[in-house]
This record gives structure tokens, C-alpha cells and sequence, in this order.
């Protein structure tokens, strides 16, 4: 595409963005071990409306869609219907990207360049555009393509006729101004994907750090690959998260995969007042957001916790499971079973493309995966 129209479609897709992104054991350990839905939590006042907000389907036009819709806790808060990418309130439009889980974006830090590691870090949605749970909460609402209102103050009107509205109230007193009382939505909504419910750390892998699980065979030799061989420790880092105080498997920072245009996304097929440059369309990612093409290309690394409930895989949904994906950082520059990438200046061939592991390892590294899954509850024998 020429510049001009590149730029365009940046600002279009802006606009079309995602809301805002395990089996049993081999061998038996000394616990018997099974992932449940989570246990209902105590939450604060704040977050117990928040969450009342998340799950509210009259907030949509026409009404049906919720944040839940897109993020639903099932999936690891990630799309409810495991899609490509999701489809909005209305019948036929589709967001650009794959949804990604809400799950520990409370500790993403503000989008900001490290000096040092000549990186960008931080930020949410894929392409960093935000830089707080309240900025990204606001946007799914108004955009065209998800929840679609047309105004702050068809939102504002819907929750003063929901039932909830009197404990806003309490929260954060009574206003007649539309943008004070949209403010206080995003507040809320934000405390609760602060919450312990949306952040729970309750993995087979947090287990085995407190001493109360132990991994099978396959899933020490798929850590062990986890740290060395595989290299996905370069960027879904073992250090503890300054914020979170624990492990998020993920430093925050931007690449490209390299991964292909998916044209199995019904984003390919919208009309041109939504998708302006059809199947050449090219998603620029972090490059629209800091106006930098050098940056063009690249999607924020986002967390492994509950990598096993939020398939399809990448910023596009092009990985249908984790098997696919991993096997493509696995021997993505030596075989020729992958089209090109879909902005090739920017691939990182330094930390993926030719790993050389076995299909066993492959296989081990996936086993690991799954331990990151949350839900994990031990019973002795």
C-alpha cells in the first residue's frame, strides 16, 4: 500500500480493534489434580457492580452484547466463542483483531520506550493505544463494529434504567453531566478487572511454586525447554512482575512473530466503509500507535497464564491451537508450510523460526503450557 493509504487504514482500523490477548498428566504425581471454574470470590462493593457492567447485555445496539461477550471467564476471558476474531452486537461486523483475555492486564504497565532495551513496553489493547483498565474499558462501547452505541449518553441512559444504578450511585454520587457519569462506568468496570476473579494465580504452575504440586516428566522436560531450548523465556519472562509480585509470563515489550495475513478472517470480507483496502489490508500494529514504521508489524507479548482456554492464536487468530503455534516458532524460517509473513520488514529471526526441537519436545513444551492454566485444585491422596 502506498503511505498515505497505509495511514489510513491505521486510522480505520483504530476504530476496528479488538475489545480491549490443559490435558492431564502423563505420569501421576502425589496429588490428584482437575481445573474447575473458579470459586465465587468476595468483591468489594466497586467491583461487584463492575462486574454487574461486565455482564450487562443491554449495553449494546442492538442490545445483546456485553464485555463478557468477548471476555468470557469460561475461556479464560478471552472470546466466548473461541473466534477468529468477534463478531459485534451487529450481525456481520467483526473487530480487526483477535480478543485478547482481560485476565492480568491490570499489572501492563503505561506504553513507554526503554532507552536501554531500544523497545517499547507497556500498553494495552495489541497495539499498546491505551494505558489504563479505564481507557480501554470506554472504547468497546462506541466502537462501530463491537458494542456499537452511537454516543456516550445512550450508555449513560441504559444504566440509569438498570437496576444496579442506585449502588453507582453510592459509589460515586449522583451526576447529571454524561462524561462524569461515563467516568465512573470505566471506574468501575476497571476495579473489577482489577479483581482477584479476573487475576486469580490459581495455576498448577503457581501450586508447584508454593510446594503444593508437582509436575509430571513431560511438564519438567517442557519448563526445562521453557527456559532454555525453546528461548520463550526471552520474552515470556520467569521474574517476578514488580507490580503483581508474582509471574506473568510475559515482559510487556513488542514483536513480530511473523506470522501470516489470515484471510479465514471475516474482517477480509466487510465492505469498504469498514475495511477500505479489502484483502490488502495490512495491520501495522505498534507502528500506528507511535506514528514509526520501524515498529510496524509488532503486537504486544501478552501473558501465557490461561494460554490453553484462549485459543485461536496471534494478534489475527491465525493459530487454531497451541500445538499449531508452537510448532511455527518451532520451524517457521525452515519449512515451507507458512505463507509470508504479513509485514515482513520487522520479523524477529533471532528468537524464533528454528528452534530445532523434536515433536516430542514440541509436545513437552505444550505439556508445560497447560500447567499455566487456572482453576488448578490439588487433593491429597
Amino acid at each position: 500500500m502506498k503511505n498515505t493509504e497505509k495511514l489510513t487504514f491505521c486510522i480505520i482500523l483504530i476504530i476496528l480493534c479488538e475489545c480491549c490477548l490443559f490435558t492431564a498428566c502423563s505420569h501421576k504425581s502425589k496429588h490428584a489434580h482437575k481445573h474447575t471454574q473458579e470459586p465465587s470470590l468476595i468483591l468489594s462493593e466497586e467491583e461487584q457492580v463492575g462486574k454487574l457492567l461486565f455482564f450487562d447485555e443491554r449495553l449494546s445496539e442492538p442490545p445483546g452484547q456485553s464485555c463478557a461477550t468477548c471476555h468470557t471467564q469460561e475461556r479464560g476471558f478471552a472470546d466466548k466463542f473461541s473466534r477468529v476474531v468477534s463478531e459485534g452486537a451487529v450481525k456481520g461486523l467483526f473487530s480487526a483483531r483477535n480478543s485478547m483475555t482481560i485476565s492480568y492486564s491490570a499489572f501492563v504497565p503505561h506504553l513507554y520506550y526503554d532507552e536501554e532495551e531500544e523497545t517499547y513496553v507497556g500498553g494495552l489493547f495489541w497495539d499498546g493505544r491505551v494505558n489504563s483498565l479505564e481507557e480501554q474499558a470506554a472504547e468497546p462501547f462506541l466502537n462501530r463494529v463491537e458494542m456499537g452505541m452511537p454516543m456516550k449518553k445512550h450508555v449513560t441512559d441504559r444504566i440509569k434504567a438498570a437496576g444496579y444504578y442506585p449502588r453507582l450511585v453510592r459509589l460515586y454520587g449522583e451526576t447529571d453531566h454524561v462524561d462524569s457519569l461515563y467516568t465512573h462506568i470505566t471506574t468501575a468496570l476497571a476495579a473489577y478487572e482489577r479483581s482477584a476473579e479476573v487475576n486469580p494465580f490459581t495455576s498448577k504452575f503457581d501450586a508447584y511454586k508454593r510446594g503444593e504440586a508437582k509436575f509430571s516428566h513431560q511438564e519438567k522436560r517442557g519448563y526445562k525447554l521453557f527456559k532454555e531450548k525453546a528461548l520463550c523465556a526471552e520474552c515470556h519472562i520467569l521474574d517476578k512482575d514488580p507490580q503483581a509480585h508474582r509471574i506473568l509470563f510475559t515482559d510487556h515489550t513488542y514483536d513480530n512473530l511473523g506470522i501470516p495475513a489470515n484471510y479465514e478472517s471475516p474482517f477480509f470480507t466487510l465492505s469498504p466503509e469498514y475495511n477500505p483496502a479489502g484483502r490488502d489490508s495490512v495491520d501495522l500494529g505498534l507502528g500506528c500507535t507511535v506514528r514509526d514504521p520501524e515498529h510496524n508489524g509488532k503486537f504486544r507479548v501478552p501473558t501465557l497464564r490461561n494460554i490453553e482456554l484462549t485459543a485461536p492464536y496471534g494478534h489475527n487468530g491465525y493459530f487454531k491451537t497451541l500445538e499449531d503455534i508452537v510448532h511455527f516458532y518451532n520451524v517457521r524460517d525452515v519449512s515451507n508450510e507458512y505463507p509470508p509473513a504479513e509485514y515482513p520488514a520487522t520479523v524477529n529471526k533471532e528468537e524464533l523460526g528454528n528452534l530445532k526441537l523434536t515433536p516430542e519436545e514440541e509436545a513437552d513444551l505444550v505439556a508445560f503450557l497447560k500447567t499455566l492454566t487456572d482453576g488448578y485444585t490439588t487433593t491429597p491422596k
